[in-house]
């Protein structure tokens, strides 16, 4: 089975916690505070690996999480940051939010490298908290999570040509002998169940070409290999038809080439306005008359098209010819457009990062900052206590529970820390 399209879910690293700690050495009766901060989350990256053609790698195993970052330590010293978790994928990957169904990018360059979820920063040692009025502060900063995405991953191969026609007519010996791909080839159909790509070389210019899977009646319904083929065909620039009248009759021949034109028209229509060369394959043992016949019906609907036999390689290089020539003038192959921005700076903001829901005298504040800050705060120490009030108001936490209906005597909940609200004044 030909694996094209897949989900996954990925969570970055965590930060490393910021530590308490103070200097105790013999001679340093006033060391003070030198808790180190921790260090940050790994983040998780997709990179295009070229040796790739398929997601195949992802079908058993879906989910991936990154390292998180060490702890700090004492006497200043940072913990040590979590390596970058890299998930390679084929080139060709459009990559959505499973959630949204949001495009974030399209990755059809050499190495490219998407970004997908940012590792958790590392926290602050209590020697960050120090002040001329705390000189010996008792907590120091969490780190903060590492982002967790769900993906859906969908491959749909870059090729400048694609080699479309019924299943077992020569698409695959064609491919074989302009290229250096080693497709199966046997005489039967649906030997080509996964499209095979290699590139050619004519002259000063290369192109990459693709043996598509056999199409068949009813494959834009999804009958057969049906959209497992035909998404591998959007991005090709042109087609080169491939017809085998060696074992047929010119009514058979003639109805099979309808209908390639009626599923390539009802799975997409503009699919028809694309260049496309007819190849007559296999005319070695094919009847004369009959290739002719065929060769003047089609040519009457104004296509080209080339007598040809791959396995003797008789005429292939004058259709080679002519796809180059066609290659050199057709524009770039299709990219799709991301619907958003993927977010690969966010900052570790607390003013707006936060929501408030109620329920009976009960505010639960959903945050992922805040839980982070309230793991940081020892509720015994003094001094660790009033930096939490100092920093509620600052950063509009307070005002936010009092616009909510916040009362002296609710309780409020952050994380899983829960307390009793009551007004200082």
């Amino acid at each position: 089975m030909f694996f094209d399209h897949v989900t996954i879910e990925v969570t970055a690293g965590n930060g490393g916690d910021g530590i308490v700690s103070f200097r105790r050495e013999k001679y340093v009766p006033e060391g003070g505070p030198d808790g180190g901060d921790g260090g940050t989350g790994g983040d998780i990256v997709l990179r295009v690996n070229e040796q790739d053609n398929t997601l195949q790698k992802y079908r058993f195993q879906r989910t991936f999480k990154a390292e998180s970052g060490e702890n700090g330590m004492g006497s200043l010293c940072y913990g040590k940051s979590a390596e970058t978790l890299y998930l390679d994928v084929p080139i060709g990957t459009l990559v959505y939010d499973a959630n949204t169904d949001e495009l974030l990018a399209d990755l059809t360059q050499k190495d490219q490298e998407l970004l997908i979820a940012k590792g958790g920063q590392g926290g602050l040692g209590n020697n960050h908290f120090k002040t001329s009025v705390r000189q010996a502060p008792r907590f120091a900063r969490a780190g903060g999570k590492g982002e967790t995405r769900k993906l859906r991953l969908e491959l749909k191969l870059i090729a400048d040509v694609g080699l479309i026609g019924f299943p077992n007519v020569g698409k695959s010996t064609l491919l074989s002998v302009v290229t250096s791909a080693k497709p199966k080839i046997a005489n039967y159909p649906f030997t080509t169940l996964i499209p095979q790509l290699g590139v050619v070389n004519y002259d000063t210019i290369s192109f990459v070409m693709a043996d598509m899977p056999g199409l068949i009646e009813g494959a834009s319904e999804g009958i057969g290999l049906g959209h497992d083929f035909l998404r591998h065909i959007e991005r090709t620039r042109m087609f080169i038809q491939v017809i085998d009248p060696s074992f047929s009759d010119f009514e058979t021949v003639m109805d099979q080439f309808k209908m390639i034109e009626i599923e390539l028209s009802k799975y997409q229509m503009d699919l028809l306005e694309r260049p496309r060369l007819i190849a007559i394959n296999k005319i070695d043992i094919a009847d004369p008359d009959l290739v002719e016949k065929i060769k003047n019906e089609i040519e009457k609907q104004g296509f080209e098209v080339f007598l040809i036999s791959a396995a003797s390689k008789k005429n292939v290089d004058k259709l080679i010819a002519k796809t180059a020539q066609y290659i050199s003038e057709l524009p770039a192959i299709k990219i799709f457009e991301s619907d958003q921005q993927v977010d690969t700076d966010k900052e570790d903001n607390l003013s707006d990062d936060f929501s408030i829901l109620e329920s009976d005298g009960y505010y639960q504040v959903k945050s992922d900052q805040w839980e982070r800050i309230i793991r940081s705060i020892n509720f015994d120490d003094y001094d660790s206590f009033h930096y939490f009030q100092r920093l509620i108001k600052r950063k509009g936490l307070e005002q936010a529970l009092y616009d909510a209906g916040l009362k002296d005597g609710d309780w409020v909940k952050i994380g899983d820390m829960e307390f009793q609200w009551f007004d200082e004044n």
